[in-house]
C-alpha cells in the first residue's frame, strides 16, 4: 500500500482522468447539440438523450462486478481505446447512416461506457492510496469531474461553433487515445478471485453478495445509499428541472436574455461542484462522516430563500440572483457530502467487494434522478403560478432527510464504540 497521496500510479490515474473526462464532457455536449441543430426537434432531442441514460443504469452494476474480477487498469485502458474507436466509427458513418439512429446508438454506448468505467476508477482508490488519504483522493477525482463538466462544454461549444462537429470528434478521439496510452503504465494491485465457470451464475452471486453486504453486514452503507437517493429524488431533481423552467418560463427576464442567463447558471452550478471538491480536499482532516447530516442541513436551508424570494418578490432578476447564489452554495455542500460518502464506503468495504458495492450505490442513485425529474415536471405543471410551493416542499423534505442522516451515522458510530469496548 502506498503511504503517500500522489504516488506515481495515482498521479497517472489523475492525469488520465483529466484527459478522459474532458473528452467525455466535450463529446456528450457536442453530439446532442449537433442532433438538435440538424433536426430542429426538441422532442427527438429529448427522446434520444433520455434513451442514452438507460445503458448507464444497466451497465453500472456489471462494471462494478468486472472491476472486482479484472485488473482495474485493464478496464480503464480498454474502455478508453473502445471510446476512441466508437468516435472514429461515428465520424466515418455520420454522412452515410440515418443521423438520428446513429446518434442514439452512439450516445447510448458513451453513457454505457461511463456507467461501466466509473466503478473501476472509484474502486482503484483504496488500492492506490492509504486510508488516511481517501478523502483527499476522492476530492481530487470529484474536482476533476466538476472541472471537466465546466470546461468541456465551453471549449467544445467554441470549437463546434467555429469549425463544426468534425474537429470536436477528432479532438475527443485524441483525448481518449492519450488517456488509454497513459493508463497502460499504471500498476494497480490485483488479486484474482475464483469463479465457478458460469458467467451468469457468477454475476448473480456477486450482485447478491454486494446486496447482502449493504443490507446485513454494513447497514449504515445501505442507509447512506438511501440518503443519497432521497437527495437526488427531492433536491437535485428540483434544481435540475426547476432552474431551467423558472429562469426561462417563470421569471420575467425576456426570451433572449433568459437563455443566456440559464447558460450562466449552469456554469455557476459546475463552479459550485468544483469549489466543493476543492473544499473537501482542504478540510479532509476536519470532516467526519458522522456530521455529514450537517452538510445536507445546509443544503436544505439554502432552498428556503429561493422559495421565499419567489413568493415575496416580483423582480425576475432579483429572483435569479438569489436562486443562482443559493444553488452555488448547495452544490458546494452537496459535493463535499458526496466525497465524504464515497470515502466512507471505501473505508468500510473490503477490497474484494468495493467495485460491486460502489456500482450498486451509483446505479440506485442514478435511478432516483429520472424519477425525481418526472416528479418535479408534474409538480411545477400543477403548481403553475405558485412555484414557490414546490421549492419549499423540496426544502422541507430535504431537511427531514438531513435530520435522518444525522441519526443514521450517530447510531452507527455509537454501535462501533460499544463493539470495541466489548472486545
Amino acid at each position: 500500500m502506498n503511504q503517500k497521496l500522489f504516488s506515481k500510479d495515482f498521479t497517472l490515474v489523475v492525469i488520465g482522468q483529466i484527459i478522459s473526462l474532458f473528452g467525455n464532457a466535450t463529446i456528450r455536449f457536442a453530439l446532442p447539440l449537433y442532433l438538435l441543430n440538424q433536426t430542429g426537434s426538441s422532442m427527438i432531442y429529448g427522446i434520444v438523450t433520455a434513451c442514452a441514460f438507460i445503458p448507464a443504469i444497466l451497465l453500472s452494476p456489471i462494471g462494478g462486478i468486472v472491476a472486482d474480477r479484472v485488473n482495474k487498469r485493464n478496464i480503464m485502458v480498454f474502455l478508453d481505446f473502445f471510446t476512441a474507436a466508437v468516435i472514429l466509427i461515428f465520424s466515418l458513418l455520420m454522412n452515410r447512416v440515418n443521423l438520428i439512429f446513429l446518434l442514439a446508438v452512439t450516445l447510448m454506448i458513451f453513457y454505457g461506457i461511463a456507467g461501466a468505467y466509473q466503478p473501476s476508477v472509484q474502486a482503484s482508490i483504496p488500492a492506490l492510496v492509504s486510508q488516511e488519504y481517501f478523502m483527499e483522493a476522492n476530492s481530487i477525482i470529484n474536482t476533476i469531474s466538476s472541472f471537466a463538466s465546466l470546461m468541456g462544454p465551453v471549449l467544445g461549444g467554441i470549437l463546434y461553433s467555429a469549425y463544426g462537429v468534425k474537429p470536436v470528434l477528432w479532438v475527443c478521439m485524441v483525448c481518449f487515445l492519450m488517456s488509454a496510452i497513459m493508463e497502460i503504465f499504471i500498476k494497480i494491485p490485483f488479486v484474482r478471485q475464483d469463479t465457478n465457470g458460469n458467467i451468469w451464475r457468477t454475476v448473480k452471486a456477486d450482485f447478491s453478495e454486494s446486496i447482502r453486504f449493504i443490507r446485513k453486514e454494513k447497514p449504515a452503507v445501505g442507509k447512506g445509499m438511501l440518503v443519497v437517493c432521497g437527495i437526488n429524488l427531492f433536491l437535485s431533481a428540483m434544481i435540475i428541472v426547476g432552474m431551467p423552467y423558472m429562469i426561462t418560463e417563470v421569471l420575467d427576464l425576456g426570451a433572449a436574455q433568459a437563455n443566456k442567463l440559464y447558460g450562466f447558471a449552469e456554469g455557476i452550478l459546475a463552479a459550485g461542484g468544483l469549489a466543493g471538491g476543492i473544499c473537501a480536499g482542504i478540510f479532509a482532516n476536519k470532516l467526519t462522516v458522522e456530521k455529514a447530516g450537517n452538510l445536507l442541513s445546509a443544503c436544505a436551508v439554502c432552498v428556503f430563500p429561493m422559495g421565499a424570494a419567489l413568493m415575496l418578490f416580483r423582480s425576475g432578476m432579483l429572483n435569479y440572483i438569489i436562486m443562482t447564489v443559493c444553488c452555488f452554495i448547495i452544490m458546494i455542500f452537496s459535493t463535499v457530502f458526496s466525497v465524504q460518502m464515497m470515502s466512507f464506503v471505501q473505508t468500510e468495504t473490503p477490497q474484494n467487494l468495493i467495485g460491486k458495492v460502489i456500482a450498486v450505490i451509483l446505479t440506485v442513485s442514478m435511478c432516483a434522478q429520472p424519477l425525481g425529474n418526472a416528479l418535479y415536471g408534474v409538480l411545477f405543471e400543477i403548481c403553475k403560478g405558485f412555484e414557490f410551493v414546490v421549492v419549499l416542499f423540496a426544502g422541507i423534505v430535504s431537511l427531514i432527510i438531513s435530520i435522518s442522516t444525522k441519526n443514521i451515522f450517530k447510531n452507527f458510530f455509537t454501535t462501533n464504540v460499544e463493539i470495541y469496548i466489548d472486545k
